[in-house]
Order: structure tokens, then C-alpha cells, then sequence
């Protein structure tokens, strides 16, 4: 009996070890700005970037307009 409870411990134990490193694998890639964004000053950070005449925008409204 306690053979088999040793095991189920020792089961929970590497699982556990599984999810831990399996969470800091995917919270790794999010965590501090990559040089491109540190790079950025507090001008750029705050300027406009929506272009409305760029054409990429034009192209979007004109294929999406709706029929009346």
C-alpha cells in the first residue's frame, strides 16, 4: 500500500515539475521590451499613427462598403 502511495507522490511530483516548466516556457517570449521598443522615445511613442489616406485603409472601406 504505501509502495503505491510513494508512487502516486513521486507521479504528482514530476506532473507538477511538467506544468512549472511548461509555464515558463510560455511566459518567457512575453516578459521585458524587445531593443526595437526601447529604442522608442516619448515623441514616438505619442505620435499619430493611424494613416486614413494611406492606401492600404482606402483599399479596406472600398472593398467593404455595404449596398444601401
Amino acid at each position: 500500500m504505501s509502495e503505491a502511495i510513494e508512487k502516486g507522490e513521486a507521479r504528482r511530483r514530476f506532473l507538477r515539475g511538467l506544468g512549472v516548466a511548461g509555464a515558463a516556457a510560455v511566459a518567457a517570449p512575453f516578459g521585458g521590451a524587445t531593443p526595437a521598443q526601447a529604442r522608442e522615445s516619448r515623441e514616438e511613442k505619442r505620435r499619430a499613427r493611424y494613416q486614413p489616406n494611406s492606401p492600404h485603409v482606402q483599399a479596406f472601406y472600398r472593398t467593404n462598403r455595404y449596398e444601401r
